[in-house]
């Protein structure tokens, strides 16, 4: 086990940055994991921090990788005066500071929100509608999952061969039903009726299903600053 101290990285001279390092992200992580307990002041000083380097890296980020590349290397450099429009734009949004002048900056956000707008309008049609129909136009019936189905021994591999069958018919199934759920021009009766019910367990599944991809996420989070402190901070774990 490696010794707990900071004194452990100074013995040649000097703080090691990285022992350091370690125990910075070791108290913020203890501090965030605080709130486990009560929300409290050290918890909220880590929140702010993290809050403030994050907006900050952020700043930076577009600084160079966006705003000195696409706008002020080509109109200083490259004479593209009509980059003077949007970088004027980006100048009225700062008069938002000043109560008197704030009201210019209306006219940058109507031209941001109605510019990203169009562009959105664009990329769900291409990303979203548009693959989503594709990817719905399948057969009921596919002749390599019943292939397979056939050719398979038995236990495992029989299981996933049926499921491979019966996808695309649980796919059209879904997708139909679900549908039928959100027609709201009749009242839920009958077929419809029972066709939209079909439809709610589907979307309870997908929302679940979801749901519980999310939870691992977060969980994976949780094991990696586990790990992070058991390992590089305490050198319990290797």
């Amino acid at each position: 086990m490696r010794p707990l101290t900071i004194a452990a990285g100074a013995a040649s001279g000097g703080l090691d940055g990285h022992v350091l390092g370690t125990w910075v992200a070791a108290a913020l992580t203890l501090a965030i994991f605080s709130f486990l307990y009560k929300d409290n002041p050290v918890y909220k000083l880590a929140e702010h921090i993290f809050i403030g380097v994050s907006a900050g890296y952020v700043v930076c980020l577009e600084y160079w990788n966006v705003f000195v590349p696409n706008l002020w290397n080509p109109l200083v450099s490259g004479g593209e005066f009509i980059l003077v429009v949007p970088f004027a734009l980006g100048l009225l949004l700062f008069t938002r500071f000043s109560p008197r002048a704030a009201w210019l900056s209306r006219w940058a956000i109507a031209a941001m929100v109605g510019s990203y707008a169009g562009f959105a309008v664009i990329g769900a049609l291409q990303g979203d509608l548009i693959a989503q129909v594709r990817a719905a136009m399948i057969p009921v019936y596919s002749a390599d999952a019943a292939a397979s189905l056939g050719a398979a021994a038995g236990g495992n591999d029989y299981v996933f061969a049926l499921l491979a069958v019966l996808q695309n018919p649980l796919t059209i199934i879904g997708l139909v039903t679900t549908l039928f759920y959100f027609f709201f021009s009749r009242e839920h009766r009958g077929g419809l009726g029972m066709a939209s019910r079909v439809g709610i367990w589907f979307l309870m599944i997908s929302f679940g299903a979801s749901f519980g991809y999310t939870v691992m996420s977060r969980v994976s989070l949780l094991i990696g600053r586990l790990h992070f402190l058991l390992s590089d901070w305490l050198g319990v774990i290797r």
